[in-house]
C-alpha cells in the first residue's frame, strides 16, 4: 500500500505532537512512521487514517475495518514516557503481555509503555502493530 493512499499528516494531530517535549516528539513520530511501515505491508489493511481520538493521535482502519484503532499517547505527569494504545475491550495487551513480558512494559488492559531515552523495540512493536491492524480479520482465528 502506497503511503498516498493513506490519511496522515492531518494539521489536527500535527499540532498535537507540535504541543510535545522534542524528545518525545521525536520518539512519537518514530513510532508512527513504524505504524505506517506496518501498515503499508499488509495489503489486506488498505488506506491507513490518522486521527485525534481522545485527544491522541490515533491510527484507524476505517477503509478496510481489519484492525482495531491504535494511539500514541503522552502525559506531563510522566513526562519521560510515552504510549503505544489499544483498544481496552480487545484482548491485544493481554497478549502482548504473555509473548513480550521481558521485552515491553505494560500499563492495565491497553498499554506498551515506551521510553524516551531508549530505542524502540522494533520487532516487538512490529508484530504488537500488525496484529492490531488486523485484529478483526484474526480474531476468530484466536
Amino acid at each position: 500500500m502506497p503511503i498516498s493512499r493513506s490519511r496522515i499528516g492531518s494539521p489536527e494531530v500535527a499540532a498535537v505532537f507540535a504541543g510535545w517535549p522534542e524528545p518525545i516528539r521525536e520518539r512519537a513520530l518514530e513510532l508512527r512512521a513504524l505504524i505506517v511501515e506496518v501498515a503499508a505491508s499488509i495489503p489486506e489493511v488498505g488506506a491507513l487514517e490518522e486521527a485525534l481520538r481522545w485527544g491522541e493521535p490515533s491510527y484507524l482502519t476505517s477503509q478496510s475495518r481489519s484492525g482495531t484503532t491504535i494511539r500514541i499517547g503522552w502525559k506531563a505527569a510522566s513526562p519521560s514516557q510515552y504510549c503505544l494504545l489499544f483498544h481496552c475491550q480487545t484482548s491485544l495487551a493481554e497478549s502482548f503481555r504473555d509473548q513480550y513480558r521481558h521485552e515491553l512494559r505494560f500499563a492495565g488492559n491497553r498499554a506498551i509503555v515506551l521510553d524516551e531515552h531508549q530505542d524502540l523495540p522494533r520487532a516487538a512493536l512490529r508484530e504488537c502493530i500488525a496484529a492490531a491492524l488486523t485484529y478483526h480479520l484474526t480474531r476468530g482465528r484466536r
